[in-house]
């Protein structure tokens, strides 16, 4: 018997509601685990490119995670004590930059700030602020920066989970695909290939665009010898995974900083705008239509709400699976709308009844069956004469046994 539509909606409604109080819950616990189940989502293609070449799949998954570990090593040895020391000298150096605007502001334009407002002690007030909180601000980061990635979770656990879970990646896609509900299993899987055809372009685009812009944009400012110009580049490229926020930042706090560093020298000023020009019509003419392409389907606003909903829900894992769950919160949105235009809520008429079964009748020549039962009958009739006839031969065969 069919389990009706509103019964399997009910329990799959529940399941999820669980699910999700499930990660409410754990917080923090279950970060090691869904960064390490990340991780190998994002390199299970390469383990089947490198099978495919000859490797078999453990010798794949030591290649890949000897790469990454590698990598991360020197990102961690390199990069990040650059990042950090230059954020710490921004964040120091914000006050003074403040002051320089406000004074630049107030000898240019006097009636620009209204003296009796209280937005001029408001801007004296936040300078001060700035002042006073930049090294316990700066310290707070960097020390919670630090613990995170001192922590063992992030450094052994992840790593682990990454390696075991590549490594039986296909099984357990497999496995997972024999348990689907076999009435809507094909369905599932339309929508499973769509939300990764979604997710896997913007991540892994994205992580190509944001190395190539990173890499032009903190280069070029060190070249044109703006201060912290590796920080802010890094960061203008992070950022731009969301459109034209990066740029906008990013921009602003270069300009910001070569305004206050070149002021008097306006070609080196003109040099940091012509770095974030020219990078971002490479990013929207090349970039982002050759490499992440036009097939995702996360519009800017979507992605935002989706981070700053989850962040607020689940806290830093929420900002975790903010980008997946909006892939597939996306996807399942198209789909319901298709089945609503397809519905009578839509159309405003009722769907035709399903039609009742079939009685199925067999068509014979006239005669055919009054034939049938006329041979039957005579069988009949043959096999009561014979049993007869059988009887008799051994009733005489018992009365010569008996003479």
């Amino acid at each position: 018997m069919r389990i009706p539509v509103r019964k399997q909606i009910m329990w799959w409604g529940i399941a999820a509601f669980v699910l999700a109080l499930t990660l409410w819950l754990l917080g923090q616990a279950v970060l090691p685990f869904i960064l390490g189940a990340g991780i190998a989502y994002l390199l299970d293609p390469v383990a089947d490119r490198l099978e495919r070449a000859g490797l078999s799949r453990t010798l794949a998954v030591v290649g890949i995670t000897a790469a990454v570990i590698l990598a991360f090593v020197t990102v961690m040895l390199l990069v990040v004590p650059i990042l950090l020391r230059q954020a710490t000298a921004l964040i120091q150096t914000a006050p003074e930059m403040l002051e320089q605007a406000r004074g630049f502001l107030d000898a240019r334009f006097p009636d620009l700030i209204p003296q009796g407002a209280g937005l001029q002690q408001t801007l004296t007030d936040l300078q001060a602020a700035i002042g006073e909180q930049a090294g316990s601000l700066a310290s707070t980061v960097l020390g919670s920066v630090t613990g995170a990635l001192g922590s063992i979770a992030l450094l052994v656990i992840v790593p682990v989970v990454a390696f075991y879970l590549l490594l039986d990646w296909d099984h357990m896609v497999e496995a997972v695909d024999r348990y689907l509900p076999r009435e809507h299993a094909p369905t599932i899987r339309q929508l499973a290939s769509e939300i990764d055809d979604a997710l896997s372009g913007f991540l892994r685009g994205q992580a190509v665009v944001i190395a190539i812009l990173g890499t032009w944009y903190a280069f070029g400012l060190m070249l044109v010898g703006l201060p912290f110009g590796f920080f802010i580049g890094i960061m203008a490229a992070v950022l731009s995974f969301i459109p034209y926020v990066g740029v906008l930042i990013g921009g602003a706090t270069a300009v910001g900083v070569a305004l206050f560093s070149f002021w008097g020298d306006p070609v080196w000023i003109g040099a940091v705008m012509a770095i974030f020009a020219i990078g971002q019509i490479v990013e929207g003419n090349y970039l982002q239509p050759k490499i992440v392409g036009g097939h995702v389907g996360l519009h800017p606003v979507w992605l935002l709400l989706a981070l700053s909903v989850f962040g607020a829900l689940f806290g830093f894992v929420g900002l975790v699976l903010a980008v997946p769950m909006a892939a597939a919160l996306g996807v399942l949105a198209r789909f319901l709308i298709a089945r609503y235009r397809e519905s009578s809520l839509f159309t405003g008429q009722l769907a035709p009844d399903e039609p009742s079964q079939p009685i199925l009748v067999e068509m014979v020549p006239t005669g055919t069956v009054a034939d049938r039962l006329r041979a039957a009958r005579l069988a009949a009739d043959r096999a009561r004469s014979q049993q007869q006839i059988t009887a008799m031969q051994e009733d005489l065969s018992r009365r010569d046994a008996d003479k």
